[in-house]
């Protein structure tokens, strides 16, 4: 009896941190394991999803009406003869679209992705060289969108009915409507030609000898506000909503009977619970983020690799159009991923669910 008094004093039924404490390490053991399956299976699936969508491109470009001769060799075709010609024709012609994926695939395995045609270097130099200004560009405009999104839709959200909220509601929905080419359009007259604050374009100064960060900086102005306006509008309609739902809730209700101060409960109990339909945007906005980088490159003559896409598609560079497929096959299936984990990291009750 003794012995069994001593080994039940360390959690007694009186006790609630014990039983507390070992559910929370369970909790916390099984959605650890939740997401490192999710990341597993999604780390997993990469590769045949990038085999699929590079499959499905080679059999499109084969039946696409452009010839496959000058796709391949760009301004080369122009120094060879007729007969030259016609015998690679022949050759691709033989060739199914099977056989040209899989000799790709064998290529690109070995650290050989071919020559960009439109760019006049190896595909891999002119990715390396790129996609950094891609990602800068693309990781700040996320941000600030993210960051006015949040301010403004719960500022929004936090008055229902008010004037505000109106102004607020409408504005975005204009902002939503318009073209992100439009917006850079816009930008750039007012802000660059009219008022003549900010460069036009590029990433340097035409004159600069070597690349300095405050000139780079300054040139990132408008294509960050640019491209963070063009996604505001989903991330701030979100929690403006989703706030004015969680004011409309019984535990906002409930709290404010037992009299909880005005900001404490609006920051807790009302803007908190928005931002998990925040994540769940953050993942779907990853795809369309991507197009509006590659339409405010394109606008502001920004050297990325959204820009370098446009180019390979206009002037048939097949080896450089199917790297950066790959590419973005694979920044897309991240990004959502990277939203998933952070939303069973903010509710891990998700994990659960699917446990």
């Amino acid at each position: 009896m003794d012995r069994r008094r001593a080994l039940t004093a360390g959690r007694r039924p009186s006790d609630p941190e014990a039983p507390e404490q070992a559910d929370g390490t369970r909790a916390g053991s099984g959605a650890s394991r939740g997401i490192a399956r999710l990341v597993l299976g999604r780390v997993l699936l990469i590769p045949v999803l990038v085999a699929l969508v590079t499959l499905v491109m080679f059999v499109l470009a084969q039946r696409a009406p452009f010839d496959p001769v000058l796709a391949a060799l760009g301004d080369r075709a122009l120094t060879m003869d007729g007969p030259t010609l016609e015998a690679m024709r022949a050759g691709m012609a033989d060739t199914s679209a099977v056989q040209q994926w899989t000799t790709w695939w064998g290529n690109a395995l070995q650290g050989d992705l071919g020559s960009s045609s439109s760019q006049r270097a190896p595909v891999l130099t002119v990715i390396v060289e790129r996609l950094p200004w891609t990602l800068g560009l693309m990781g700040v405009s996320l941000a600030l969108a993210v960051l006015l999104g949040v301010l403004v839709g719960a500022w929004a959200g936090t008055r229902p009915g008010s004037l505000v909220d109106r102004l607020t509601g409408g504005g975005l929905l204009a902002l939503q409507a318009a073209p992100p080419f439009w917006l850079g359009l816009v930008a750039i007259w007012v802000l660059a030609v009219w008022w003549g604050w900010l460069p036009t374009g590029g990433a340097t100064s035409p004159q600069a000898t070597s690349v300095r960060p405050g000139d780079v900086l300054a040139h990132a102005v408008l294509p960050v506000l640019v491209l963070a306006l063009s996604q505001l509008p989903w991330f701030g309609l979100v929690v403006r909503d989703a706030t004015r739902d969680a004011l409309a809730g019984s535990a906002v209700r409930g709290a404010w009977a037992r009299g909880i101060p005005r900001q404490r409960l609006l920051r807790h109990h009302a803007v908190r619970p928005a931002l998990l339909p925040l994540v769940t945007v953050l993942g779907v906005r990853v795809p369309e983020l991507i197009t509006g980088a590659v339409l405010v490159e394109t606008v502001f003559s920004w050297p990325g690799i959204a820009s370098a896409t446009v180019e390979s598609a206009l002037r048939l560079d097949f080896a450089l159009l199917a790297a950066l497929t790959v590419l973005t096959t694979v920044i897309v299936v991240l990004g959502n991923l990277a939203a998933d984990v952070a939303y069973r990291l903010v509710d891990p009750r998700v994990g659960q669910q699917d446990g």
